[in-house]
């Protein structure tokens, strides 16, 4: 079985940032895995990043999501998505949208979560195991 991975939203971020080249490095590491995988979610918070930090204009972030969508499988965030999410934030007491993260990857059968945010090398469900890329240097 091909290894899946997802790619919570700072680790997109810190891949296309040009102040912390040590973070930027390990960032693009996590995408070279055989099947990385983003949400909407991280689709649009993507989006909202490139615009109120990286002061990018629409044509520009439309550039980035082009090239995100050919770099990364694309998961749909659905009404079950939403529902595990809650679940998931009640038992293991994750933020909502944290958990909804988490949901997107279980539905979609990664083993492995990138985030800088999350326990680094918790496993949720026996399934998934979160990894923060600038802590672990196994990637």
């Amino acid at each position: 079985m091909s290894a899946k991975a997802f790619l919570d939203t700072n680790i997109i971020i810190y891949g296309y940032s040009q102040d912390e080249p040590d973070k930027q490095h390990h960032a693009r590491e996590c995408t070279q895995v055989n099947q990385s995988w983003i949400s909407t979610q991280v689709l649009n918070e993507t989006i909202n990043t490139l615009k109120r930090k990286f002061l990018l204009d629409y044509r520009q972030i439309g550039a980035v999501v082009d090239e995100l969508s050919k770099q990364h499988q694309l998961a749909v965030v659905s009404l079950d998505t939403i529902r595990k999410a809650l679940d998931i934030a009640q038992r293991y007491q994750y933020s909502y949208f944290d958990s909804l993260i988490i949901a997107s990857a279980l539905e979609i059968g990664c083993d492995r979560l990138y985030s800088e945010d999350l326990q680094d090398g918790q496993t949720i469900d026996n399934t998934l195991t979160l990894i923060n890329p600038f802590r672990n240097q196994s990637i």
